[in-house]
């Protein structure tokens, strides 16, 4: 573990060589949602493969930059765009950029994401705050020796989406105008969308909603003992649901589509 902490702090000491020093919050960026990070104050904005030892996003619609600046008096870090396990890395790969940003000192990390609706009272356009997940990637970030550096052996996961953030969230969103639900998100290792089958069996075991992604980096959070909160964007309704096919073009055009209300609680979540 010692190599690999010793390119965590790699890592960090180049971004703070940027101007990284002393950022309160991390925000993570999903599938057509990037666009946020432009919103930043005195912006400093770097390529992924700029990074020593960071790992190159390939997915679609995810820039690979990351942004250093200040929103709401607060100093920030923002991915714009994220690593996913289908992208072909290990897992260890996925949740650098977490550990980094802990290392950096942030106390707070923010996820976003796209997600399919299995849930039919929460259609597409919806946004969801992730009160739990179910782990279906095959994938565990904390498997190997433990980095005791960030956290203990075995981590308690029962508050990982933090109660009274989401609290916080969600009377802010009323007070915005905001519709938004509540739901268990099931991460799937993707690339292929899941078959109708699949998805009824995740809304038998309590799924409110599907994607390929965020979960590892909650767990890494949750290790490092930073407060989490996570947000879907319900693009689409999930296989099955409605008679028409599945593309990650529908994914990304309906991001771009709610862009306004997906700002509105982004923001409510960092001033929370």
């Amino acid at each position: 573990m010692d190599a690999a902490l010793q390119k965590i702090d790699v890592a960090a000491d180049f971004l703070r060589s940027k101007g990284a020093r002393a950022p309160e919050v991390g925000l993570i960026l999903g599938s057509g949602l990037g666009g946020y990070a432009e919103r930043l104050e005195d912006a400093v904005h770097i390529s992924y493969s700029a990074i020593p030892g960071f790992p190159v996003s390939t997915a679609p619609s995810h820039k690979g930059e990351m942004y250093l600046g200040k929103i709401f008096g607060k100093e920030v870090i923002v991915m714009s765009g994220r690593i996913h396990f289908y992208e072909g890395l290990p897992v260890e790969r996925i949740i650098f950029p977490v550990r980094v940003m802990a290392r950096l000192g942030i106390k707070r990390l923010i996820l976003t994401n796209s997600a399919g609706s299995i849930n039919l009272d929460n259609g597409a356009g919806h946004l969801m705050l992730i009160t739990d997940h179910i782990n279906l990637s095959g994938v565990n970030p904390l498997i190997g020796p433990n980095a005791d550096a960030f956290g203990p052996r075995f981590p308690d996961m029962t508050k990982a989406y933090d109660p009274e953030l989401r609290q916080k969230i969600r009377k802010g969103a009323v007070k915005a105008g905001l519709s938004v639900c509540e739901g268990v998100y099931a991460m799937m290792s993707g690339p292929s969308f899941e078959t109708p089958a699949e998805i009824n069996f995740l809304r038998l075991i309590g799924a409110d909603a599907v994607g390929m992604s965020t979960v590892p980096e909650v767990i890494a959070a949750r290790h490092a003992g930073l407060q989490v909160a996570a947000i879907s964007f319900l693009s689409n309704m999930a296989a099955g649901v409605l008679d028409q096919p599945l593309s990650g073009e529908e994914v990304v055009d309906n991001a771009n589509r709610f862009v306004d209300d997906f700002t509105k609680i982004v923001d409510i979540a960092i001033q929370a």
